[in-house]
């Protein structure tokens, strides 16, 4: 097994190499509308047996009222008043999740992954998000590393009278797949969004469509976002994550650390510590 499924209480889900020593790499993947990230999680479990070295991460949304459900509370990344161009620019709450995933990935920068070997991906809503935080993120006068790149499916881009792209980021790959026969998120909606995003600078935005698919996703752009990703995060030993040292654990992070490795039967009758660090040990060296 290459890769470790688990869930949190807060309906995180994260899909992560069963040894995660071998991380090199990191995708958040936000849902839907309406949806949870459970929704993804077939997709990123494959994905992730193509890309063993990275680990995705699925936040969920929180539930608050959606206005153009009838007020109805639903898992909203924001509110949305309406589909059209008007009713776009009004997104309360958008602000709220941008900064949750800016979270995301400062944790992971704090793990050792580098801003430029993570993507922001989103399927709709998600998707618009992705884009929306993924061209904005914090610079600073020393400059900083863009994202590795951008994946939009069945996406637009929101609020775009408070969008601008922080200056060096333009060069940020992006890749949105969206379907001719979308009748929600019409595919003018994603021409747009394209220029607009290219008007504000981005040098590096393909629009694919697929004919005959609706507001959905399927098998081929499924494939197209491989490929995108395959080129934009090789695999790449040097940008490995920095654990901690077995040595300097606790028990009680040894003892996570090899229930998620799924060492258990191993772990069987051993009682002192230096042989759950031997065991950890061991299985990031790949000798397990």
């Amino acid at each position: 097994m290459t890769h470790t499924t688990t869930r949190q209480g807060d309906g995180t889900i994260t899909v992560s190499p069963t040894n995660e020593a071998n991380q090199s790499a990191t995708i958040i993947i936000c849902h839907g509308l309406g949806d949870t990230s459970e929704g993804f999680v077939d997709v990123a479990e494959h994905l992730s047996s193509k890309l063993p070295y990275v680990k995705f991460i699925l936040p969920t949304a929180p539930t608050q009222k959606v206005t153009m459900n009838m007020g109805m509370q639903m898992p909203s990344w924001y509110d949305i008043v309406g589909l059209d161009k008007r009713s776009n620019e009004f997104c309360n709450g958008i602000d709220i999740s941008q900064q949750r995933l800016l979270s995301i990935i400062g944790s992971e920068m704090d793990a050792g992954i580098k801003r430029n070997r993570i993507v922001l991906a989103g399927f709709s809503q998600g998707g618009a998000l992705s884009l929306y935080t993924g061209l904005q993120l914090p610079t600073n006068d020393g400059g900083c590393d863009e994202l590795a790149g951008i994946v939009v499916m069945s996406g637009y881009l929101p609020h775009s009278s408070a969008f601008n792209i922080s200056n060096g980021l333009e060069k940020t790959p992006i890749f949105h797949g969206h379907g001719e026969a979308d009748p929600l998120v019409r595919l003018e909606n994603a021409e747009e969004s394209k220029s607009t995003v290219m008007e504000k600078g981005a040098t590096d935005y393909t629009l694919k469509t697929y004919a005959g698919l609706a507001h959905s996703v399927n098998p081929t752009e499924i494939a197209d976002v491989l490929v995108f990703l395959q080129k934009v995060l090789p695999a790449d030993d040097k940008c490995k994550i920095q654990l901690k040292d077995p040595s300097e654990m606790s028990i009680k992070e040894l003892k996570a650390a090899i229930a998620k490795a799924g060492l258990g039967r191993q772990a069987v009758g051993l009682m002192e510590k230096k042989e759950f660090i031997d065991l950890v040990k061991r299985h990031r060296d790949g000798k397990l």
